[in-house]
C-alpha cells in the first residue's frame, strides 16, 4: 500500500533529507581537512615561548610569513613583544623583498618601517648579516616559506645567516613549514663544489624532500657552523602531503610562483630557462608550466613525451604567445604539463626527458640555443650544481637515462645520510 503525504509534509521531508546530506558531507570535508600547525604558530606557546623571553630579536622574514590563521608573523611579534618581554629589533628581507614585489636577482634596498625598525636586505648590498646588523641582536628568528628546490635562494639567505650568527655569539631559530612538494620525493643532481654559490650553498639533491628546518640542521651538523640553533616544527604535517593537503593558504613567493602547485613546475623547467632553449612561461600567464618555440609541433612534442610514460604527468598541446621575455609576441607552439599525481611525480626527470626530447627531434635549433647561451653556461651549472648537464646538452642524442645516471650514486648515499636529519614529528 502507497503511503500518502500531504505535499507541504513532503517538501518539509525533502528539505530535512537535503540539509542531513549536506551537514554529513561538510562534517566529513571537516574531519579529513588537516590541521597544520606550523612553527610560527607554536613559537608563543609553552615551552618556546621561553625561548624569546628577555631577549632582542631579529626576524628573517617576508610576506610569506602568515601563521594558519592568516596573521603575518611580523604582526605577531609586534604584538607579542610586551606580553612575553622581548624587543623586535629588526627585519630581515631576502631576495625578492620584505613585500616580495622584487624580481628574480633585483637588488632590493634596506629601510625603516613607519613604526621605526630597520629593514636590512639581504638582496642588496651585501646577502649576509653584518656584525654592526647583529650586534644588538641576542636571537635571530627565521620563518619563510621555501620551495623544495635546491636553486632557490630563501635558504641559502638561512645558511648566511647561520654562519654569521655562529661567529657573533647569536641562537638561531627556525619556525619550520611544510616542503610544498611533500617530504618524499627526491630528484635531481647533486652539488658538486665547484659550483657552490648563493643558488646552491649544500650538496642535497635539486629536490631534496625536507623541509626548511630539517635543512638547516643538515647544514650545521654536515658543514660544521657550530651555530646555536633551534628548529621549531610544525604539529600536523606529514611527509606525504602536498601544499594542497595541508589546509593552508599559500603566498605568492616571487612574482612567478603565484600558486602552491608552481613548486613542482619551478623544477621541471627552471634549467631550460637559464639557457633559453625554449619559452617556459616567463612573461606569459602560466610560468614554469608550459614550454614551447615557435619551431616546436606541440601535436609531434606532446606524443613523443607522453610515449615515455612518466610518473605522475602527462602532456597536452598548447598554442600561445608570450606577452614578453623570449619569443615575446611570437607564436608558439609546445606542451601544458599537467601533474595529475603529485606522490609520484619527479619533476628534474620530467625536464630531463624534455631536454633529451628537444635535443633528439630539434638538433638544429637546440645547437643554435646552446651556441648563443653559452655566456649563461656558468650560471646554468651552478644552479644544476653540476657541469655534467650540460655537457650532455652537447651531445648529439642525449638519453633520458644519461641524465638520470647523473649523481645517481651520490643520491643514493644522500638519501641514507639525511634519514639522521628528518624530524619525528612527521610522519609518513
Amino acid at each position: 500500500m502507497k503511503l500518502l503525504l500531504h505535499p507541504n509534509l513532503r517538501s518539509r521531508f525533502l528539505f530535512i533529507f537535503l540539509v542531513l546530506i549536506v551537514f554529513s558531507l561538510s562534517q566529513k570535508a571537516i574531519a579529513s581537512e588537516p590541521q597544520v600547525f606550523l612553527g610560527s604558530d607554536r613559537i608563543f606557546e609553552e615551552p618556546y615561548q621561553e625561548l624569546l623571553k628577555g631577549k632582542r630579536v631579529g626576524l628573517i622574514t617576508n610576506h610569506t610569513a602568515i601563521n594558519r590563521n592568516l596573521v603575518s608573523t611580523i604582526n605577531q611579534f609586534k604584538q607579542k613583544q610586551s606580553e612575553l618581554g622581548f624587543t623586535l629589533k629588526a627585519l630581515f628581507a631576502p631576495e625578492h623583498g620584505l613585500f616580495g614585489e622584487g624580481y628574480a636577482g633585483q637588488k632590493m634596498a634596506s629601510f625603516e618601517t613607519e613604526d621605526g625598525i630597520p629593514v636590512y636586505s639581504l638582496h642588496g648590498a651585501t646577502r649576509r648579516p653584518t656584525k654592526k646588523m647583529l650586534s644588538e641582536i641576542d636571537l635571530l628568528v627565521f620563518d619563510i616559506q621555501d620551495l623544495g628546490s635546491r636553486s632557490y635562494t630563501f635558504a641559502c639567505t638561512l645558511f648566511y645567516a647561520m654562519e654569521e650568527a655562529a661567529k657573533e655569539n647569536v641562537q638561531v631559530v627556525v619556525l619550520d613549514r611544510p616542503n610544498p612538494m611533500g617530504g618524499l620525493v627526491v630528484d635531481g643532481p647533486m652539488l658538486e663544489k665547484e659550483f657552490r654559490s648563493f643558488v646552491g650553498y649544500i650538496n642535497v639533491p635539486y629536490c631534496h624532500g625536507m623541509t626548511i628546518g630539517e635543512l638547516a640542521t643538515f647544514f650545521n651538523e654536515e658543514y660544521k657552523v657550530g651555530c646555536d640553533l633551534k628548529v621549531i616544527p610544525m604539529k600536523g604535517w606529514k611527509r606525504s602531503m602536498s601544499f594542497s593537503d595541508t589546509g593552508l593558504a599559500w603566498i605568492p613567493t616571487s612574482p612567478n610562483i603565484p600558486e602552491a602547485e608552481s613548486c613542482y613546475f619551478y623544477p621541471t623547467t627552471g634549467f631550460m630557462g637559464e639557457i633559453s632553449f625554449v619559452s617556459i612561461g616567463i612573461g606569459y600567464t602560466l610560468p614554469f608550466k608550459v614550454i614551447g618555440a615557435p619551431w616546436i609541433k606541440g601535436e609531434k612534442l606532446a606524443a613523443l613525451l607522453n610515449q615515455a610514460k612518466l610518473p605522475g604527468c602527462k602532456f597536452v598541446p598548447i598554442r600561445f604567445q608570450p606577452f614578453s621575455g623570449l619569443f615575446s609576441k611570437a607564436g608558439c607552439q609546445g606542451v601544458l604539463i599537467i601533474v595529475q599525481e603529485k606522490a609520484k611525480y619527479l619533476p628534474v626527470t620530467t625536464q630531463y626527458l624534455i631536454l633529451a626530447t628537444l635535443k633528439r627531434h630539434y638538433p638544429k635549433e637546440c645547437a643554435k640555443a646552446l651556441k648563443a647561451s653559452e655566456k649563461r653556461q656558468d650560471f646554468f651549472c651552478k644552479i644544476t650544481g653540476t657541469k655534467k648537464i650540460y655537457q650532455l646538452l652537447l651531445k648529439q642524442k642525449p638519453t633520458l637515462q644519461e641524465f638520470r645516471a647523473v649523481h645517481k650514486k651520490e643520491r643514493a648515499e644522500f638519501l641514507k645520510l639525511r634519514g639522521k636529519y628528518l624530524l619525528p614529528d612527521y610522519p609518513h
